[in-house]
Protein backbone atom coordinates (compact mmCIF):
# COMPACT_ATOMS: atom_id res chain seq x y z
CA UNK A 1 0.00 0.00 0.00
CA UNK A 2 2.74 2.45 0.94
CA UNK A 3 4.75 1.61 -2.17
CA UNK A 4 1.77 2.21 -4.46
CA UNK A 5 1.02 5.44 -2.60
CA UNK A 6 4.64 6.55 -3.08
CA UNK A 7 4.38 5.89 -6.83
CA UNK A 8 1.26 8.07 -6.97
CA UNK A 9 2.85 10.88 -5.03
CA UNK A 10 6.01 10.83 -7.15
CA UNK A 11 3.97 10.44 -10.33
CA UNK A 12 6.38 7.65 -11.18
CA UNK A 13 5.85 4.77 -13.57
CA UNK A 14 9.15 3.06 -12.74
CA UNK A 15 7.67 -0.20 -11.48
CA UNK A 16 11.02 -1.98 -11.22
CA UNK A 17 12.59 0.73 -9.03
CA UNK A 18 9.66 0.82 -6.64
CA UNK A 19 9.55 -2.96 -6.49
CA UNK A 20 13.25 -3.03 -5.54
CA UNK A 21 12.57 -0.55 -2.74
CA UNK A 22 9.58 -2.61 -1.62
CA UNK A 23 11.59 -5.83 -1.52
CA UNK A 24 14.42 -4.16 0.38
CA UNK A 25 12.07 -2.61 2.94
CA UNK A 26 10.59 -6.06 3.57
CA UNK A 27 13.93 -7.87 3.69
CA UNK A 28 15.35 -5.52 6.32
CA UNK A 29 12.49 -6.41 8.67
CA UNK A 30 14.65 -9.46 9.39
CA UNK A 31 17.51 -7.12 10.37
CA UNK A 32 15.26 -5.44 12.92
CA UNK A 33 14.29 -8.82 14.35
CA UNK A 34 17.96 -9.84 14.61
CA UNK A 35 18.95 -6.51 16.17
CA UNK A 36 16.35 -6.85 18.92
CA UNK A 37 17.40 -10.42 19.70
CA UNK A 38 21.06 -9.41 19.73
CA UNK A 39 20.23 -6.59 22.16
CA UNK A 40 19.36 -9.25 24.74
CA UNK A 41 22.71 -10.94 24.14
CA UNK A 42 24.63 -7.67 24.44
CA UNK A 43 22.78 -6.66 27.62
CA UNK A 44 23.89 -9.93 29.24
CA UNK A 45 27.46 -9.41 28.07
CA UNK A 46 27.53 -5.84 29.34
CA UNK A 47 26.45 -6.97 32.80
CA UNK A 48 28.98 -9.84 32.77
CA UNK A 49 31.75 -7.36 31.89
CA UNK A 50 30.60 -5.02 34.66
CA UNK A 51 30.68 -7.80 37.26
CA UNK A 52 34.13 -8.90 36.09
CA UNK A 53 35.58 -5.39 36.28
CA UNK A 54 33.99 -4.77 39.68
CA UNK A 55 35.45 -7.96 41.10
CA UNK A 56 38.96 -6.89 40.07
CA UNK A 57 38.84 -3.47 41.70
CA UNK A 58 41.63 -2.87 44.20
CA UNK A 59 39.20 -2.16 47.02
CA UNK A 60 36.37 -4.41 45.86
CA UNK A 61 33.68 -5.10 48.42
CA UNK A 62 32.68 -8.59 49.47
CA UNK A 63 29.56 -8.27 47.29
CA UNK A 64 31.65 -7.17 44.29
CA UNK A 65 34.06 -10.08 44.76
CA UNK A 66 31.18 -12.55 44.99
CA UNK A 67 28.29 -10.97 43.06
CA UNK A 68 24.83 -12.35 42.40
CA UNK A 69 25.23 -13.80 38.91
CA UNK A 70 21.66 -14.93 38.45
CA UNK A 71 20.97 -12.44 35.66
CA UNK A 72 24.08 -13.24 33.61
CA UNK A 73 23.46 -16.96 34.10
CA UNK A 74 19.83 -16.68 32.96
CA UNK A 75 19.26 -19.79 30.87
CA UNK A 76 17.34 -18.01 28.12
CA UNK A 77 19.98 -15.31 27.73
CA UNK A 78 22.68 -17.97 27.65
CA UNK A 79 20.77 -19.94 25.01
CA UNK A 80 20.53 -16.84 22.82
CA UNK A 81 24.25 -16.12 23.19
CA UNK A 82 25.18 -19.73 22.42
CA UNK A 83 22.84 -19.99 19.42
CA UNK A 84 24.89 -20.75 16.30
CA UNK A 85 21.82 -19.89 14.23
CA UNK A 86 21.63 -16.37 15.68
CA UNK A 87 25.39 -15.83 15.50
CA UNK A 88 25.49 -16.92 11.83
CA UNK A 89 22.52 -14.71 10.92
CA UNK A 90 24.09 -11.66 12.59
CA UNK A 91 27.35 -12.26 10.74
CA UNK A 92 25.62 -12.86 7.41
CA UNK A 93 23.59 -9.63 7.68
CA UNK A 94 26.61 -7.76 9.12
CA UNK A 95 24.65 -6.56 12.14
CA UNK A 96 26.90 -5.04 14.79
CA UNK A 97 24.88 -1.97 15.75
CA UNK A 98 25.15 -2.48 19.49
CA UNK A 99 28.91 -2.81 19.43
CA UNK A 100 29.03 0.58 17.67
CA UNK A 101 26.31 2.07 19.89
CA UNK A 102 26.81 0.39 23.24
CA UNK A 103 25.40 3.43 25.05
CA UNK A 104 21.92 2.14 24.19
CA UNK A 105 22.77 -1.24 25.70
CA UNK A 106 24.06 0.40 28.87
CA UNK A 107 20.95 2.56 29.02
CA UNK A 108 18.71 -0.50 28.74
CA UNK A 109 20.77 -2.38 31.31
CA UNK A 110 20.42 0.52 33.75
CA UNK A 111 16.64 0.56 33.33
CA UNK A 112 16.49 -3.19 33.76
CA UNK A 113 18.44 -3.08 37.03
CA UNK A 114 16.21 -0.30 38.31
CA UNK A 115 13.04 -2.28 37.63
CA UNK A 116 11.09 -4.20 40.25
CA UNK A 117 11.06 -7.14 37.86
CA UNK A 118 14.84 -7.38 38.11
CA UNK A 119 14.89 -6.88 41.88
CA UNK A 120 12.29 -9.55 42.52
CA UNK A 121 14.01 -11.98 40.15
CA UNK A 122 17.45 -11.50 41.70
CA UNK A 123 16.10 -11.96 45.24
CA UNK A 124 14.72 -15.41 44.45
CA UNK A 125 17.61 -17.79 45.10
CA UNK A 126 16.40 -20.78 43.11
CA UNK A 127 15.59 -20.62 39.44
CA UNK A 128 14.38 -22.86 36.65
CA UNK A 129 14.28 -22.54 32.89
CA UNK A 130 10.57 -21.71 33.09
CA UNK A 131 11.22 -18.92 35.60
CA UNK A 132 14.13 -17.57 33.56
CA UNK A 133 11.98 -17.58 30.43
CA UNK A 134 9.06 -15.85 32.13
CA UNK A 135 11.40 -13.18 33.51
CA UNK A 136 12.94 -12.42 30.10
CA UNK A 137 9.54 -12.25 28.41
CA UNK A 138 8.25 -9.84 31.08
CA UNK A 139 11.45 -7.83 30.90
CA UNK A 140 11.20 -7.52 27.13
CA UNK A 141 7.53 -6.54 27.20
CA UNK A 142 7.69 -4.11 30.12
CA UNK A 143 11.19 -2.57 29.96
CA UNK A 144 12.91 -3.09 26.62
CA UNK A 145 10.14 -2.84 24.00
CA UNK A 146 8.54 0.33 25.49
CA UNK A 147 11.87 2.19 25.78
CA UNK A 148 11.47 5.49 23.92
CA UNK A 149 15.17 5.99 23.25
CA UNK A 150 15.49 2.53 21.75
CA UNK A 151 12.41 3.18 19.59
CA UNK A 152 13.83 6.53 18.41
CA UNK A 153 17.17 4.92 17.54
CA UNK A 154 15.52 2.16 15.51
CA UNK A 155 13.21 4.60 13.74
CA UNK A 156 16.14 6.89 12.88
CA UNK A 157 18.25 3.96 11.70
CA UNK A 158 15.65 2.80 9.16
CA UNK A 159 12.65 4.98 8.42
CA UNK A 160 10.50 2.07 7.27
CA UNK A 161 10.96 0.34 10.64
CA UNK A 162 8.48 2.65 12.38
CA UNK A 163 5.65 0.42 11.12
CA UNK A 164 7.56 -2.81 11.66
CA UNK A 165 8.63 -2.44 15.30
CA UNK A 166 5.30 -3.56 16.89
CA UNK A 167 5.05 -6.59 14.60
CA UNK A 168 8.65 -7.63 15.22
CA UNK A 169 8.32 -7.12 18.99
CA UNK A 170 5.29 -9.41 18.97
CA UNK A 171 7.24 -12.06 17.09
CA UNK A 172 10.25 -11.81 19.42
CA UNK A 173 8.02 -12.27 22.48
CA UNK A 174 6.23 -15.19 20.83
CA UNK A 175 9.53 -16.89 20.08
CA UNK A 176 10.95 -16.24 23.56
CA UNK A 177 7.82 -17.81 25.09
CA UNK A 178 8.24 -20.91 22.93
CA UNK A 179 11.87 -21.57 23.93
CA UNK A 180 12.51 -24.92 25.60
CA UNK A 181 15.34 -26.06 27.80
CA UNK A 182 17.96 -28.06 25.92
CA UNK A 183 16.59 -27.05 22.52
CA UNK A 184 18.97 -24.75 20.59
CA UNK A 185 17.49 -21.40 19.65
CA UNK A 186 16.91 -21.01 15.93
CA UNK A 187 16.26 -17.79 14.03
CA UNK A 188 12.82 -17.55 12.47
CA UNK A 189 12.87 -17.17 8.67
CA UNK A 190 11.32 -13.99 7.29
CA UNK A 191 9.18 -15.92 4.80
CA UNK A 192 7.36 -19.20 5.26
CA UNK A 193 8.38 -20.29 1.77
CA UNK A 194 9.14 -18.88 -1.68
CA UNK A 195 5.43 -18.49 -2.46
CA UNK A 196 5.17 -16.24 0.58
CA UNK A 197 7.98 -14.06 -0.78
CA UNK A 198 6.52 -13.93 -4.27
CA UNK A 199 3.10 -12.88 -2.97
CA UNK A 200 4.55 -9.43 -2.18
CA UNK A 201 5.71 -8.90 -5.75
CA UNK A 202 2.57 -10.35 -7.28
CA UNK A 203 0.16 -8.24 -5.22
CA UNK A 204 2.15 -5.09 -5.92
CA UNK A 205 2.46 -5.66 -9.64
CA UNK A 206 -1.07 -6.94 -10.25
CA UNK A 207 -2.53 -3.96 -8.40
CA UNK A 208 -0.39 -1.34 -10.15
CA UNK A 209 -0.75 -2.82 -13.63
CA UNK A 210 -4.54 -3.14 -13.30
CA UNK A 211 -5.41 0.02 -11.38
CA UNK A 212 -7.81 1.37 -14.02
CA UNK A 213 -9.76 -1.88 -14.27
CA UNK A 214 -9.80 -2.39 -10.50
CA UNK A 215 -11.09 1.16 -9.95
CA UNK A 216 -14.06 0.49 -12.25
CA UNK A 217 -15.23 -2.20 -9.84
CA UNK A 218 -16.03 0.28 -7.06
CA UNK A 219 -16.68 3.61 -8.83
CA UNK A 220 -20.43 3.01 -9.09
CA UNK A 221 -20.67 1.32 -5.70
CA UNK A 222 -20.21 4.40 -3.53
CA UNK A 223 -23.49 6.39 -3.89
CA UNK A 224 -23.08 8.11 -0.53
CA UNK A 225 -19.48 9.12 -1.19
CA UNK A 226 -18.18 11.67 -3.68
CA UNK A 227 -15.66 9.68 -5.72
CA UNK A 228 -13.36 12.67 -6.08
CA UNK A 229 -13.25 13.09 -2.32
CA UNK A 230 -12.40 9.49 -1.42
CA UNK A 231 -9.02 9.51 0.35
CA UNK A 232 -6.26 8.35 -1.95
CA UNK A 233 -5.13 5.75 0.56
CA UNK A 234 -8.69 4.36 0.53
CA UNK A 235 -8.67 4.03 -3.26
CA UNK A 236 -5.41 2.08 -3.07
CA UNK A 237 -6.78 -0.16 -0.31
CA UNK A 238 -9.90 -0.87 -2.36
CA UNK A 239 -7.86 -1.74 -5.45
CA UNK A 240 -5.62 -4.07 -3.47
CA UNK A 241 -8.61 -5.74 -1.82
CA UNK A 242 -10.40 -6.24 -5.14
CA UNK A 243 -7.16 -7.54 -6.64
CA UNK A 244 -6.98 -10.20 -3.91
CA UNK A 245 -10.64 -11.11 -4.45
CA UNK A 246 -10.24 -11.67 -8.19
CA UNK A 247 -6.61 -12.65 -8.73
CA UNK A 248 -5.54 -14.60 -5.61
CA UNK A 249 -7.69 -17.74 -5.35
CA UNK A 250 -5.96 -19.08 -2.23
CA UNK A 251 -6.72 -16.08 0.03
CA UNK A 252 -10.00 -16.30 1.99
CA UNK A 253 -12.42 -13.43 1.41
CA UNK A 254 -12.80 -12.70 5.12
CA UNK A 255 -9.05 -12.50 5.54
CA UNK A 256 -8.79 -9.94 2.74
CA UNK A 257 -11.60 -7.78 4.16
CA UNK A 258 -10.27 -7.93 7.72
CA UNK A 259 -6.70 -7.08 6.67
CA UNK A 260 -7.68 -4.02 4.66
CA UNK A 261 -10.11 -2.76 7.28
CA UNK A 262 -7.24 -2.88 9.81
CA UNK A 263 -4.89 -1.07 7.39
CA UNK A 264 -7.54 1.62 6.91
CA UNK A 265 -7.84 2.06 10.68
CA UNK A 266 -4.09 2.53 10.96
CA UNK A 267 -3.31 4.69 7.93
CA UNK A 268 -6.42 6.47 6.69
CA UNK A 269 -9.25 8.69 7.96
CA UNK A 270 -11.43 7.94 11.03
CA UNK A 271 -14.35 6.80 8.86
CA UNK A 272 -12.28 4.92 6.30
CA UNK A 273 -12.49 1.50 7.92
CA UNK A 274 -16.31 1.62 7.85
CA UNK A 275 -16.22 2.75 4.21
CA UNK A 276 -13.72 0.06 3.17
CA UNK A 277 -15.63 -2.66 5.00
CA UNK A 278 -18.92 -1.66 3.39
CA UNK A 279 -17.60 -1.42 -0.16
CA UNK A 280 -15.61 -4.66 -0.04
CA UNK A 281 -18.48 -6.54 1.59
CA UNK A 282 -20.91 -5.39 -1.10
CA UNK A 283 -18.45 -6.28 -3.85
CA UNK A 284 -18.05 -9.80 -2.48
CA UNK A 285 -21.81 -10.31 -2.68
CA UNK A 286 -21.87 -8.97 -6.24
CA UNK A 287 -18.89 -11.10 -7.33
CA UNK A 288 -20.47 -14.21 -5.84
CA UNK A 289 -23.80 -13.56 -7.57
CA UNK A 290 -22.05 -13.09 -10.91
CA UNK A 291 -19.82 -16.13 -10.29
CA UNK A 292 -16.64 -14.08 -10.69
CA UNK A 293 -14.84 -15.51 -7.67
CA UNK A 294 -12.54 -18.46 -8.14
CA UNK A 295 -11.57 -19.31 -4.58
CA UNK A 296 -10.17 -22.79 -3.98
CA UNK A 297 -9.91 -24.74 -0.76
CA UNK A 298 -12.01 -25.10 2.37
CA UNK A 299 -13.11 -21.97 4.21
CA UNK A 300 -12.05 -19.57 1.48
CA UNK A 301 -15.50 -18.09 1.00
Amino acid sequence: MQSIYAMHQNESDDLDAQERFLRNSVDIVQDLYLMLLSALVEIRRAEADFLELSSRKHLATAEERNPNRKFVENKVLRALEESTSLTAALEERKINNWKLNDDYILLLLKEIKQSTLYTDYMERKKSSFAEDRSFIVDLYEEVIAPNDKLYDYLEDHKLTWSDDIPVVNTNVVKQLRSMKEGVPFRVDPLFKDEDDREFIRDLFRRTVLNETELAKEYLDKTPNWDTDRIAEVDTIILKMGICEFLKFPSIPLKVTINEYVEIAKEYSTPKSSIFINGVLDNLVKEFMESNRLNKTGRGLL
